[in-house]
């Protein structure tokens, strides 16, 4: 009986894991529409390293997006309840790391706010741990802004 329950919460997690995972998916494709298409006219109006410089460029950054989110992976598993293995920034490293956190402050009998407060440290090291990553990302942003704010004033 203990292996159905797991594998009822296993799907019931996976429901939700989906749910959130599609959210992602599709803020990405509405994020990508607008940046990719600004980026082609970019490359049209202005001489970059190669043709379609900046288009290849979010289309580099969308397909790596594809890959952090996962949509399907829960199909990948290696186990029940088992992640496949993968990079460490995926949305399903991300939700196993946290599972452990509370399923280990529950084993050593944590309340509600040893819990809560072992779940900030937690996404903390993780907002560490992605500070790079995100300093990268905002950089290629205002980059790509004042390229298109160059592009305006030349015309």
């Amino acid at each position: 009986m203990p292996t159905e329950t797991n594998d009822r919460w296993t799907f019931l997690r996976d429901v939700l894991v989906f749910q959130v995972k599609m959210l992602a998916d599709n803020l990405r494709g509405f994020a990508l529409m607008p940046v990719s298409l600004g980026a082609a006219l970019l490359d049209l109006l202005s001489k970059g390293e190669r043709e379609g410089a900046l288009f290849y460029k979010v289309l580099r950054w969308g397909a790596h997006g594809e890959k952090i989110i996962g949509v399907y992976s829960a199909l990948e598993r290696d186990g029940p309840g088992q992640p496949a293995e993968g990079p460490d920034f995926t949305i399903d490293a991300v939700v196993a790391r946290l599972e452990r956190v509370v399923v280990r402050e529950c084993e050593k009998g944590g309340t509600a706010a040893t819990i809560k407060a072992a779940m900030d440290r937690a996404i903390d090291q993780l907002h560490n741990e992605t500070s790079s990553t995100r300093a990268k990302a905002t950089d290629l942003v205002v980059r790509a802004a004042d390229k298109f704010g160059e592009v305006r004033r030349k015309r």
